[in-house]
């Protein structure tokens, strides 16, 4: 049974919500701000939290940042900020999923079941290499060069999805339904943006990509910079 920590100031909201999760068949915990959102996390170890931007004492953004310290647990923001500076600041920190207020709670707890799903469900035992970019599925640990890269759930879900399809051009509508479900097919912007966000990390020009190209105004495809050398 998979545990939801919810970190939010409403706690009419949260009691609600948790209720309602706990329906669901989740484990559900309520913290109001994100001082003790943080040692919930330290104690519980939930498997996903969901976190609200504008709280006293420590708002999102920063419970967010001490949360990847600690943890790889999948994160959903969940906040009435819905400009893109706010889901690109939430993006580049870590956040997995985004939700804006007002929301359904059955919207919520599918985003809730996606996530989840996407966090475990990668075949064992295999193993991806692409140049000096390596990937061991089994222990989620991704390194180039030796050097080991940390990335969130979802970049990871990303790098394999594009990994295993090295030298094809997907679209970004089949990217989004790979990494974030069906029902996310025509949400490419999710796409776009983790993709800047996976380049900042897997790529040692970000400018200048050596594995994630562009496909102009269809999607992207993975391809190291020397089997496109050795094509010429």
């Amino acid at each position: 049974m998979s545990e939801v920590l919810m970190i939010d100031d409403d706690q009419s909201l949260s009691s609600l919500l948790c209720e309602f999760l706990s329906g669901q068949g989740y484990t559900t915990r309520c913290a109001d701000n994100g001082r003790a959102g943080l040692r919930e996390m330290y104690e519980r170890k939930p498997d996903l939290v969901i976190l609200d931007v504008t709280m006293p004492q420590m708002d999102g953004w920063e419970t967010l940042k001490r949360i990847r310290e600690i943890s790889d647990a999948p994160v959903i923001m969940l906040t009435a900020r819905d400009e893109e500076s706010n889901i690109l600041r939430g993006f580049s920190l870590g956040a997995d999923d985004y939700v804006t207020k007002p929301f359904s709670f059955a919207q919520l707890a599918a985003r809730i079941k996606t996530v989840l799903a996407r966090k475990g469900g990668s075949p064992s035992g295999e193993h991806l290499i692409s140049g000096s970019l390596e990937v061991d599925i089994p222990s989620r640990r991704v390194t180039r060069g030796g050097d080991t890269i940390s990335l969130t759930p979802t970049e990871f879900n990303l790098l394999i999805a594009l990994m295993r399809r090295q030298g094809e051009a997907l679209s970004s509508e089949e990217l989004a339904r790979q990494v974030w479900g069906p029902q996310y097919a025509n949400e490419v912007g999710f796409v776009r943006r983790y993709v800047w966000h996976l380049r900042q990390k897997v790529e040692v020009d970000p400018e200048n990509p050596q594995y994630i190209h562009n496909e102009r105004g269809f999607g992207y495809r993975f391809e190291a910079a020397d089997k496109l050398s050795n094509r010429g």
